[in-house]
């Protein structure tokens, strides 16, 4: 097994080497490669995916990434933005399969947002739609006006489309991951204004005459948003758009009590993957040592089990997060009061002491 290790920009590293060291004590034979990604890798190379990175992102079995971005960056070109290395790696890679569960932990039902009632139990999986949508359609840009409101006026453009491929291969995977699960999916689209999404709902209805034994029920994703925190447990396997996606996806990490809980996975259709946490790069925390590491560690475990075959491995990695979580080990993000506040590496020593069969130390 060999995995590409992508640590990006501000947390990146410091969560990435976290997950990394728990992979290190699983006994288990893989090589692991480094390399630069994001604002890093434009500051060495002068683009955000050298070429060099996205070989050995091809090479790999899996790949482990933290996260890319800065604000210092935002002044640059579009494509030599740090944001770009992650498009980049969706798009060459085929990686149009985004996994992202939303899990309350029972010990971090009181870190939520919302009442611990409406969290207690939550498990939710969302499935975004990663390769097409608005991020990617074409044409795209700038230019001046020729008809509209204000015909002569600058004005930017971008496109939203998808293809009856697109849209079948994500409904495959949602029914097939319902399976295994409660078998209740939500397809979420705004068919009433946009033309695109009609069709991804006919699409979507066509490929669930495959799967009887599938619920399906269509939601507009305004009224998905509103549903997400007025009863969330309503929800078992959401499949939607990329941009929607996108949105709905971070506002359900917010219900678990931190984003910095949630890992992802995205896959291609061998289930080669790219996983990382749900989060971004925080810059304003990078280099404290507070950041919190247990969405990377769970992502390794995503990897283990969807790419790599070794789900005991994943079992033990994710058993070893929840004994840290009923020890009482909180980094500042999910910290309340009567729990004990430790930083990064503290949060990756308590999980590979959990992972080992050793004793969770605590500080008061």
């Amino acid at each position: 097994m060999k995995i590409a290790i992508l640590p990006g920009d501000g947390i990146g590293t410091e969560i990435v080497a976290e997950a990394v060291r728990v992979l290190n004590v699983l006994d288990l034979q893989f090589e692991t490669e480094t390399a630069l990604v994001g604002g890093a890798a434009y500051e060495a190379h002068g683009h955000p995916l050298p070429e060099s990175t996205l070989n050995l992102a091809r090479s790999a079995d899996a790949i482990l990434f933290g996260a890319v971005g800065d604000w210092k960056y935002d002044q640059l070109e579009r494509a030599l933005r740090p944001e770009q290395a992650i498009l980049g790696l969706r798009k060459h890679l085929g990686l149009f399969a985004n996994l992202r569960p939303a899990l309350c932990y029972e010990q971090l039902t009181q870190a939520s947002s919302l009442k611990p009632e409406l969290v207690a139990g939550l498990d939710i999986l969302i499935i975004r739609e990663l390769t097409g949508d608005i991020y990617f359609g074409q044409p795209r840009g700038r230019r001046i006006a020729t008809d509209g409101h204000f015909p002569g006026a600058e004005e930017a453009f971008d496109t939203m489309r998808y293809s009856r491929p697109e849209i079948e291969r994500i409904a495959h995977v949602t029914f097939q991951a319902a399976r295994k699960r409660s078998k209740k999916v939500t397809s979420v689209d705004k068919a009433n204004v946009l033309e695109t999404f009609q069709f991804w709902k006919d699409v979507v209805t066509e490929v669930h005459a495959q799967y009887p034994d599938v619920e399906l029920q269509h939601m507009y994703v305004d009224n998905a948003a509103m549903q997400l925190v007025k009863a969330p447990k309503a929800f078992d396997v959401i499949v939607t758009g990329n941009m929607f996606g996108d949105i709905l996806s971070d506002e359900a990490a917010m219900l678990t009590g931190s984003i910095g809980m949630l890992p992802s996975a995205s896959l291609d259709r061998a289930n080669k993957g790219l996983y990382e946490p749900s989060h971004g790069s925080a810059p304003d925390i990078a280099g404290q040592g507070v950041a919190n590491p247990l969405a990377t560690i769970l992502s390794a475990a995503m990897m283990l089990r969807y790419s790599l075959n070794q789900p005991a491995a994943a079992d033990r990695i994710e058993s070893a997060v929840k004994a840290v979580l009923t020890a009482g080990l909180r980094t500042p993000d999910i910290w309340s009061a009567g729990t004990h506040k430790v930083g990064t590496r503290e949060m990756g020593d308590a999980v590979l002491a959990a992972v080992t069969g050793k004793t969770i130390t605590t500080k008061s």
